[in-house]
């Protein structure tokens, strides 16, 4: 029984590094095409989708670093706690960035400029981001990791940036609610930040056991 069990952990974590080659891949795609649509188009909230983006790429690779050493019990405890505070460090970051470029936007009265690319890219990651939370949430559900949950919620982030940057384009293209993306953004804000502190702290997840 313990040895098919630690070859189901095994098999799991194995599951989990493809998880996680998938978000690096993805979201680099997704954060090149973003900045380069955001650059030509002028929009500040597809250079902060972009971001967002490359802030998940790291994320993914402490979570690759974390499940490298799954069979480990000492390292694996040592990295989960580590890649905890990485990915929560992340979510801050986003968190400050957003704020930052929202409130600027509103006191500029920038709207998104029209993008197609954009709308796509959203409308993709959309359909994309909440398949991979939820096989996150199952790996990080039968490891019992925390970096792995908070991983997943960060992949639940970026559903919410998607529909924030789709509903403000879609909002300022037909109706000209130019304000509709920074104000959504900024609301936001105070939750992600909250999930960025509880990691750093090590407190996300208290369900989960290593």
């Amino acid at each position: 029984m313990a040895e098919a069990t630690f070859i189901d952990r095994v098999a799991t974590a194995r599951r989990g590094r493809r998880l996680e080659y998938f978000t690096i891949a993805w979201n680099s795609l997704e954060g090149v095409v973003a900045v380069i649509a955001g650059i030509v188009a002028g929009s500040i909230s597809l250079l902060g989708f972009g971001i967002d983006s490359f802030i998940e790429v790291t994320s993914g690779a402490a979570l690759l670093w974390r499940m490298s050493v799954d069979a480990d019990v000492h390292r694996r405890e040592r990295n989960e706690r580590l890649a905890l505070r990485i990915v929560g460090l992340c979510f801050v970051g986003l968190a400050a960035y957003m704020g930052y470029e929202s409130i600027g936007d509103l006191i500029r009265r920038q709207a998104p400029e029209h993008s197609i690319p954009g709308i796509v890219l959203a409308c993709v990651s959309l359909f994309v981001m909440p398949l991979l939370a939820c096989a996150k949430r199952k790996v990080g559900a039968a490891l019992g990791s925390a970096a792995m949950h908070a991983d997943a919620k960060q992949a639940d982030f970026c559903v919410y940036l998607s529909a924030i940057l789709l509903g403000g384009l879609l909002l300022n293209t037909l109706f000209g609610l130019w304000w509709a993306d920074p104000v959504a953004a900024l609301i936001m804000v105070p939750i992600i930040a909250k999930e960025g502190i509880e990691g750093i702290q090590g407190n996300a997840c208290h369900d989960c056991s290593n």
